[in-house]
């Protein structure tokens, strides 16, 4: 079933249920109300009877009339009174016997069952009403019954006033039929205002609706207006947060196929030229086509080409490995200092050829708590990366004891960077000057990767500070404890 008819049951089903509920006690309400005020009403008039008992005894004509004829007397004229509403008037004896009227032999002596009469006896008055009339006429009646007493005698009879209840029907009946009037305008007006109020809710169902078909199309800039007032705008909410969160997923999965994408095609060209090398040199050794005196420089060539593809797959396979939390990391004290000076030796002869300083700050012992072998693959990579990046210029390193931490700091004067590419250098594929990659180092733009990966299980930070044409230095700090790593 649709939304809007689902709405429009659902208003007219409460507005018919609280109708009838309210209908059904009120009208109960009114109707015991009304019954009884009938019956005070009746009380009353046996009050009636009784004030013109006492009249008639005062009055000279009806003196010489006993007491019984007397209040036969005063029943016959209030009788006459009341005709015009309807009302009888019916007098029982102390036996139960009808007294007045005279003539009621169509009058039941059993009207007033044995258990009234006791409480009648006893000064209760009593009260009920009957659907047929002692004619056996259909008629709701109302009869109230009130016990009389004479002055030394006590007990006297009990006269029962009755009177058709057609005065109480009548008003129920309007009630009703203002009721049922009164429903049909409030259904009405529930399906207006169920229509408006469903209508509007679909709308901003439709726009959820239609802004997820948006989506599904891959367009991640659609918004919902918010207002923050009921449950839909928090759904509105929440759907805004989700297509930003697509979105930058989305961006991101661009940025990153973009990256392979060039990896793929820098991997593919770095790959083929040392292929291309070494093909044609074998070729050459094969058909002697080069000569004696160098075939050595071309063995020597051949072994710099392999070991650049191997260093070339190399990275991708750690890169993997580390990513996928497939290598561990086993922690120990060493020298930072003795290392990081041997390392500096190794890499002066490659800083040289691009007429740079690589120059070790630090000369005292520096503990420090790392893997031996990664802690070497990441100062090598930095250094690399700073070497590649700065000719005629220097590289500094230091390492020094802050905050329970050991740092290491790398230093160079190279082209440095602006905040976009600061930003981007630690993402797979990643490289500030693609013009470089036909180097002998960070041909895949893994190595920073690499670096913020195994720092990251040692459980360390790494920082880069970088101002364009001036300089880059990187912040690598490691905790002076002991970790563990499943």
């Amino acid at each position: 079933m649709k939304y809007l008819y689902q709405q429009l049951l659902a208003f007219a089903g409460v507005i018919l249920l609280m109708v009838i509920t309210l209908g059904f006690s009120f009208t109960q309400f009114t109707r015991q109300t009304l019954e009884q005020d009938n019956y005070n009403q009746l009380a009353r008039y046996a009050e009636a009877v009784d004030q013109m008992s006492r009249k008639l005894s005062e009055e000279s004509q009806f003196s010489s009339l006993t007491d019984d004829e007397q209040f036969l007397a005063a029943l016959s004229l209030t009788e006459q009174t009341l005709d015009q509403e309807g009302v009888s008037l019916v007098f029982y004896d102390t036996n139960g016997k009808i007294k007045y009227p005279l003539s009621s032999s169509t009058i039941s002596d059993k009207l007033i069952s044995s258990k009234q009469w006791q409480a009648l006896k006893n000064g209760e008055s009593q009260k009920m009403t009957t659907e047929n009339n002692e004619y056996g006429e259909s008629q709701t009646t109302s009869y109230a019954m009130v016990s009389f007493n004479k002055k030394g005698s006590g007990f006297y009879g009990v006269l029962v006033i009755s009177q058709p209840a057609t005065n109480v029907e009548n008003s129920i009946n309007a009630i009703r039929s203002n009721l049922f009037k009164g429903f049909i305008i409030a259904s009405i007006l529930a399906i207006i205002v169920s229509y408006f109020f469903a209508t509007r809710q679909l709308k901003r169902i439709k726009s959820i609706r239609s802004a997820t078909d948006e989506i599904a199309k891959g367009n991640f800039d659609i918004q919902i207006p918010d207002h923050g007032k009921d449950e839909f705008d928090d759904l509105a909410s929440d759907f805004n947060s989700m297509t930003e969160s697509l979105k930058e997923s989305n961006e991101e999965i661009e940025r990153q196929e973009e990256r392979r994408r060039q990896f793929m095609a820098d991997a593919s060209h770095e790959m083929r030229t040392p292929l291309t090398t070494i093909n044609g040199l074998l070729e050459g050794l094969q058909y002697d086509a080069i000569p004696e005196d160098q075939k050595a420089k071309a063995i020597s060539l051949m072994q710099n080409e392999t070991a650049r593809l191997i260093r070339l797959v190399n990275e991708n396979l750690d890169y993997e490995k580390i990513r996928t939390n497939q290598i561990s990391i086993i922690i120990k004290k060493f020298d930072a200092t003795e290392t990081l000076s041997t390392l500096v030796t190794q890499l002066e002869q490659k800083a040289a050829a691009a007429g740079d300083q690589l120059i070790l700050e630090t000369q005292e012992p520096v503990t420090i708590y790392a893997d031996y072998d990664r802690f070497v693959q990441v100062m090598v990579n930095i250094m690399q990366n700073a070497i590649q990046f700065t000719e005629d210029g220097e590289i500094r390193v230091s390492v020094f004891k802050k905050d329970k931490q050991t740092i290491v700091k790398i230093a160079d004067t190279g082209i440095g960077m602006n905040e976009e590419q600061v930003k981007n250098i630690w993402d797979r594929y990643y490289k500030v000057d693609p013009s470089r990659k036909n180097t002998k180092y960070g041909e895949s733009g893994l190595g920073l990767s690499i670096v913020q990966e195994l720092v990251r299980l040692h459980n360390g930070t790494v920082d880069v500070e970088s101002t364009l044409n001036e300089g880059t230095t990187f912040t690598i700090s490691f905790p002076d404890e002991e970790i563990n790593n499943d």
